[in-house]
């Protein structure tokens, strides 16, 4: 649980969390309740900062209270005893560690957190194998990528790298193998993406003129074949941190990810299974920032998945005589 004083019904926030947005201070204040309830209960106005109404993404001040109404104290103590953290099937590797985060070689197929269906996650998990109920997420991964993952082992180290991600100093490199192979093989993307569009009946993010800017540059690195099938691996590098970013990217270039159910083509697919594939080909292979305590920059790479090695008979790009 989070740094505080709690009270029967008010919550008065510490230094540990001055600054801190409402609803993440709320959440890491009761973990095992459901964020859908937190948000609820947020909106409608019966989680109050000093007696009055706020939003989700006010920041609190030292001393502020909060009052906690009974749905969300009860929720969070029937969950804590009656509902014990889950195993993990496969945890993740260490890729860097010390005493103020962790960097993570996340698992594909692994959800990162409680929420969307899902009672519980990797933080859940972490926060209580690795007793540190601080643990947080400095940045988010789908559920289906893996990589390169950062946390925050305490709340000056969370804030930090979340300013660091959100002000673009932190730079992240993807890996993808593709369908098709991208021309000209070295360029950037730039489609406005708007999430929460019904298509299909499920919420998908489009390309949309009216949507929020967002830049992805990407580098066809390899090239492979299944029979007459062509396909590519591309490195990306997102200069926006969009839903579904890459993914809507791609697609929308006619080069989706392969493994991708949600915006990609089930035929396309379906080879993709033929060749050895598992899961979505999206990883999460570098990540470059400022430690938050020290300053150093540090670099972090993640060995991308061992089923890779199943569908990269590829051929080299050379790019002579393209236009990059």
């Amino acid at each position: 649980m989070a740094s505080h004083q709690y009270d029967n019904t008010d919550l008065l926030i510490t230094q540990d969390e001055e600054g801190s947005r409402l609803d993440r201070a709320i959440f890491r204040s009761f973990p095992h309740s459901s964020r859908t309830l937190i948000m609820r209960l947020i909106r409608k106005g019966n989680l109050r900062v000093n007696g009055k109404r706020a939003k989700p993404n006010q920041h609190l001040d030292l001393n502020d209270k909060i009052f906690i109404p009974a749905s969300l104290r009860e929720q969070d103590a029937v969950k804590l005893i009656a509902k014990p953290i889950k195993k993990l099937d496969v945890l993740p590797s260490i890729l860097y560690e010390d005493a103020d985060i962790l960097v993570l070689n996340k698992v594909g197929g692994t959800v990162v957190h409680a929420g969307s269906g899902y009672e519980y996650g990797l933080i859940e998990q972490l926060r209580e194998s690795m007793e540190l109920p601080q643990l947080g997420l400095a940045h988010r991964l789908d559920r289906d990528t893996s990589g390169c993952l950062l946390l925050a082992k305490h709340l000056a180290s969370l804030r930090k790298l979340t300013q660091s991600f959100r002000e673009k100093e932190a730079q992240k490199t993807y890996l993808a193998w593709v369908d098709g192979q991208p021309f000209p093989t070295a360029s950037q993307i730039n489609h406005k993406l708007s999430k929460g569009q019904l298509k299909g009946g499920e919420r998908m993010v489009i390309s949309d003129e009216d949507g929020v800017e967002a830049l992805t540059d990407y580098q066809l690195i390899s090239r492979a074949q299944y029979h007459k099938y062509a396909y590519g691996l591309v490195a990306l590098k997102p200069h926006t941190g969009r839903t579904h970013q890459l993914r809507v990217h791609l697609q929308s270039q006619g080069h989706a990810i392969l493994g991708d159910n949600k915006y990609g083509q089930q035929k396309n697919n379906q080879l993709f299974k033929k060749i050895g594939g598992k899961g979505m080909a999206l990883h999460a292979w570098q990540l470059q920032f400022s430690h938050p305590i020290t300053h150093k920059t540090i670099q972090v790479r993640a060995p991308y998945p061992n089923w890779w090695n199943n569908i990269s008979n590829y051929h080299p790009v050379t790019n002579k005589g393209e236009n990059t």
